[in-house]
């Protein structure tokens, strides 16, 4: 065979094909990428709010605290200066304990560490500090003063404040380089006093894949419309994953750059009179558990969930993923090796997985809004896993359904051979655009429907090599895979979309290239049996836009094809709202899918949201409806696993705690699959603080469709 270079006018049609083209998908299909965060210039202090600062750098205590220097005669001409009004207050608080002196000693001691530390006294600001954290931990829990202890006084969530601030400054002082020595022994010497602090482990993920941390007080959210974050005791942690070497099956689902969101706590074990000789360092897990014991306590821990996720979305790793939804358009074959199901939180086989699935000219990123949002639902993030599927979106769709049809099987082939987990039978496939016609066909019973789209003979008397009869048996015959209940189609074109017209399509084929393989394997199949196809177009299409025309008979092939009667549809049309100057050029569309071609008769439920085609599976009222189908497929999972007895009295979920959790204090061990359990049962709180989070599913929400009766819009033919 040989090669002619182009001729100079196709050099010139092709460049301007891609020109337009680049300019012309972002607006019918794409999505814009962006920028998750940005360095603070200095770290946030929520105490700046009562502390006042002097000349520039000078802070002077609250008000509270200046009336109780001034109530105990402990104030002069000069200014408070914790150096020399410490010594007397703490004479003061041992003769006479009290809840605003033990405050204002937590407080003291914070200003003084800040002091300290802009002096560059490190060990001093170190043991200002750590008197800060022992004080506030004091104030928060010490018996003695349960009675006279008010949650409603400003005063409390002060003294939460210093401890928090307290503890991040010790830990930046004590693991200047962000590490962390796991299960040790780390004697501090703070001044003539001797602190045994512990670190532990209370985490879903081994101390191996821990590199180093970062704090979230550093950066400010920005690429993301909803920062996460509750608020309780503790220090908001981003842990920067390296990946362990041990053998680990789940290892290669999990990106290069990963971090997690983890919360610092410090559990004061023994006193010396007010000085601590114990601690233990505890790093949780919120994705895990959102509270910890102190004593009879049940103590909130202050978490943020967003911050971690947008410092893993804005690692140079995955931008260069990100950066491949242009190239994976255009050239399918030089993004193959991305192709795949990946995850961005550690692997749980009790957890139900969420695969998301983005659209044409996309990736991944375009979830993180609502990926950001529905882990913020308790209910949601203890209960299920998050999942993402990349893949070249310039080849035909149904390419992508087979290769993810493969992908599926081998995740669980690897992850849970002997199909030991249940939770692994109820997955969820979100779609978004043409990911929904992905989605869907991982879930229909194909039959011979494909198979007569492009010839009436048996395939059996197709002459082809076995390597190429089987792919060619992969792409037109499959079955529904088992281990799916439901499926959300978001913005789908089921019946087409009117945007691939064809000057676009003429475009598109211009400028997209498919794996060379594949073009001839097909072309070969082709020759080698005339007369035996009487349509080739499903072996011949070139690309994803001409895949999605309205006349393309795969479409309805997918809409007459039986389910699988295990399988629930759910559907989320977007329409843009019909006023404006665009408003005659998108009736009853969402821009680029029109309504006709969105609506799915056999969705159990369906709703339309007033978005355009870009952003309406970021839309919040989206979000709300995938969060409510999703509690309806855990009720469904949780009445298999429990029964109907148990479930019918059954008011909230409650965190899996395995018999034999750590004891108070412990360094922590692996509980069942790997899992560092919290060291007490949960269920308890779980129960007494959330609203009743599993009840029976409400019914399927109606569509609102504007002014119109529910279509029944004719298949294509």
């Amino acid at each position: 065979m040989t090669y002619r270079a182009l001729a100079p006018r196709k050099v010139i049609d092709r460049c301007t094909a891609l020109l337009i083209l680049w300019v012309v998908l972002p607006v019918l299909f794409g999505c814009a990428q962006r920028h998750y965060l940005r360095p603070r210039s200095e770290p946030v202090r929520p105490l700046a709010r009562v502390v006042r600062v002097l000349g520039g750098k000078e802070l002077q205590p609250s008000s509270r605290v200046m009336e109780t220097l001034r109530r105990y005669g402990l104030l002069d001409s000069r200014r408070p200066d914790a150096q020399s009004i410490l010594p007397a207050l703490q004479e003061e608080y041992q003769r006479e304990p009290t809840l605003e002196k033990c405050y204002a000693l937590a407080e003291l001691a914070y200003l003084g560490g800040i002091a300290a530390q802009r002096r560059h006294q490190t060990e001093q600001a170190l043991d200002h500090y750590a008197a800060a954290v022992a004080y506030a931990y004091l104030y928060l829990f010490d018996p003695q003063f349960d009675l006279a202890r008010n949650p409603y006084d400003p005063l409390f969530r002060q003294a939460s404040d210093v401890y928090n601030l307290a503890l991040e400054g010790a830990i930046r002082l004590y693991c200047p380089d962000g590490r962390l020595a796991i299960g040790n022994q780390n004697p501090i010497r703070i001044g003539a006093r001797t602190i045994q602090v512990e670190f532990a482990l209370r985490t879903s993920w081994p101390e191996a894949e821990i590199d180093h941390i970062e704090f979230v007080s550093d950066y400010e959210l920005e690429g993301l419309s909803t920062r996460h974050h509750t608020y309780g005791l503790g220090v908001p942690l981003i842990v920067v994953r390296r990946s362990p070497t041990v053998s680990d099956p789940a290892e290669r689902y999990y990106p290069p750059g990963l971090s997690y969101a983890a919360t610092a706590f410090l559990r004061v074990q023994a006193f010396d009179g007010n000085v601590p000789t114990h601690c233990v360092l505890e790093v949780h897990d919120p994705l895990f558990s959102r509270f910890t014991r102190v004593g009879h306590q049940i103590v909130p821990l202050e978490t943020d969930l967003s911050t971690p996720l947008a410092y893993f979305l804005d690692t140079p790793e995955f931008n260069e993923r990100l950066n491949l939804a242009t190239l994976g358009l255009l050239n399918p074959q030089r993004t193959q090796t991305l192709t795949g199901i990946f995850m961005v939180e550690p692997y749980h086989p009790d957890k139900i997985p969420v695969l998301l699935i983005h659209g044409l000219w996309s990736s991944p990123a375009t979830w993180m809004e609502m990926f950001n949002d529905l882990r913020s639902f308790p209910e949601i993030r203890e209960h299920y896993q998050f999942w993402f599927y990349q893949y070249p979106t310039g080849q035909p769709f149904w390419i992508s359904a087979a290769q993810l049809r493969e992908h599926l099987q081998q995740l669980r082939a690897t992850l849970d051979p002997e199909h030991q987990s249940r939770a692994l039978d109820y997955m969820v496939l979100v779609g978004h655009s043409m990911g929904g016609l992905v989605a869907r066909m991982q879930t229909i019973d194909s039959q011979d429907r494909f198979w007569h789209l492009v010839s009436s003979r048996p395939i059996d008397e197709l002459n082809a090599d076995e390597q190429d009869r089987e792919a060619l048996e992969k792409l037109l015959f499959f079955q529904p895979n088992p281990s799916i209940r439901r499926v959300v189609t978001i913005g789908t074109p089921h019946r087409g979309s009117n945007a691939a017209h064809p000057y676009v399509r003429w475009l598109a084929r211009r400028v997209i290239r498919l794996p060379q393989l594949l073009i001839s394997r097909n072309e070969q199949l082709i020759f080698r049996n005339p007369g035996f196809f009487h349509n080739t177009d499903l072996l011949t299409i070139t690309t994803s836009i001409d895949s999605l025309a309205p006349n393309s008979p795969v479409l309805s092939a997918i809409l007459q094809a039986p389910k699988a009667p295990w399988v629930r549809y759910h559907n989320i049309v977007g329409l843009v709202p019909q006023e404006g100057l665009l408003a005659s050029l998108t009736s009853e569309s969402d821009g680029v899918v029109n309504f006709a071609s969105a609506h799915l008769p056999d969705a159990e439920s369906e709703i339309t949201v007033s978005a355009h085609h870009l952003l309406v599976h970021q839309h919040p009222r989206t979000i709300l409806e995938v969060r409510r189908i999703l509690r309806e497929n855990l009720w469904d999972y949780q009445q298999e696993q429990n029964g109907p007895t148990r479930l019918a009295g059954q008011q909230a979920l409650s965190l899996p705690v395995a018999p034999g959790s750590l004891a108070p204090g412990s360094a922590g061990t692996p509980g069942p699959g790997g899992l560092h359990q919290p060291w007490f049962d949960t269920s308890d709180v779980e129960r007494s603080l959330w609203p009743p989070a599993v009840a029976p599913p409400p019914a399927a929400t109606p569509a609102p469709y504007p002014n119109r009766p529910n279509p029944e819009p004719a298949l294509v033919h």
